[in-house]
């Protein structure tokens, strides 16, 4: 079952410092192009942690639609 929550980052407030990356338990972001963090959304459990850590602020847990 899908989490009915996910994280989503915003590549234009990013430091892509890795804090999130190291912290998600799934494994489900990654820093791209060494600019900012993606989330693979499908992995992604919406626990929140990322965000907590995220010290730019850049991160913010969704709810998915549906």
């Amino acid at each position: 079952m899908k989490s009915k929550r996910y994280a989503r980052a915003d590549k234009d407030v990013c430091a892509a410092c890795g804090a999130c990356m190291d912290e998600c338990p799934r494994g489900a972001i990654e820093i791209l192009q060494g600019c900012y963090a993606s989330v693979n959304e499908a992995m992604c459990l919406g626990c929140g942690k990322c965000a907590a850590i995220c010290p730019a602020g850049a991160i913010e847990i969704m709810d998915r639609e549906g």
